[in-house]
């Protein structure tokens, strides 16, 4: 998984026409003219969007939202996820930042594994009432004047706003899910399968091995997850490979008989086929669209 491409704090900061300073630790995007990142990507930091105004398409994985403000989006470094446009007045503040630069000074290295919304990717949107709105911006307004000031102690008090966001977005994060708890709640398998999936895609292809996994059939699995989701469980499997073949092809230090290797086919032609039956293109014609 080292060789897996990763937006940097860097490559943000120039998709987001934000100026380098130089710091690879964090980074702020205040609202304006917000580009949109349609091909899937994963990042090396952890990020937290704030939709004030406006809207936007979110897929992360292979679930998609339609976010309307305010709301706030989390996102942690291994979502693979891409942005689309929905509103022409969209205004989102963004506070990206590294684990290694949160916990610098923090004794628990699973520290941010803790949050809910950051491990539970089906809850990574939590729209927010007007007083929560105001709260939360209040915070990102203190942690963007810390940012920009020049002042000795800058990093911890950046860091300590990071804090104080977190552990304000854990509160409501638990009493919105007590009051609209997630749709799934009442699907444990589909739980169970994504979770499963999540961690063994790469290597395993087969419907087989997560139906004995979850001790059921390969029928009753997939009859159960299409009920849930409208897509059989296979397809869940195929979409997941095809996600992260794109984010690999992306790499362009990788070959794609590498990216056939990493994904677990047996060569690079049965992935050549079977990723042009997902993406309606062969591996090479999509590589090209980033020349």
């Amino acid at each position: 998984m080292s060789k897996i491409s990763t937006f940097t704090l860097s490559r943000h900061s120039r998709l987001f026409s934000v100026p380098e300073d130089g710091n690879e630790k964090y980074l702020f995007v205040k609202s304006g003219d917000t580009p949109y990142q349609e091909e899937p990507y994963r990042a090396e930091s952890y990020a937290l969007a704030f939709i004030k105004e406006g809207g936007v398409k979110l897929t992360a994985g292979l679930l998609s939202w339609d976010v309307d403000a305010p709301a706030i989006i989390t996102l942690a470094p291994s979502v693979i996820r891409y942005f689309s446009k929905r509103s022409d007045r969209l205004k989102m503040d963004v506070i990206f930042f590294k684990e290694s630069f949160l916990l610098e000074r923090h004794a628990d290295p699973f520290f941010l594994g803790s949050f809910e919304f950051f491990e539970d990717i089906g809850r990574c949107v939590l729209p927010l009432n007007p007083t929560n709105a105001t709260k939360f911006a209040r915070i990102y307004d203190l942690a963007q004047q810390a940012r920009s000031a020049s002042q000795s102690h800058q990093d911890l008090i950046v860091r300590s706003y990071i804090f104080a966001l977190l552990y304000e977005l854990e509160a409501y994060y638990r009493q919105y899910t007590a009051e609209k708890p997630p749709p799934s709640r009442g699907y444990p398998l589909f739980d169970q399968f994504r979770k499963l999936l999540r961690e063994n895609y790469m290597r395993e292809h087969k419907l087989d091995f997560y139906s004995s996994r979850l001790h059921v059939t390969s029928k009753s699995l997939s009859a159960a997850v299409k009920k849930h989701t409208g897509k059989s469980a296979g397809k869940w499997i195929d979409d997941t490979i095809i996600l992260e073949a794109k984010v690999l092809l992306q790499n362009k230090t990788l070959t794609v008989s590498q990216i056939a290797g990493m994904l677990n086919f047996s060569d690079q032609s049965v992935f050549g086929k079977f990723f042009r039956a997902g993406a309606g293109m062969s591996p090479v014609e999509y590589r090209k669209k980033f020349d």
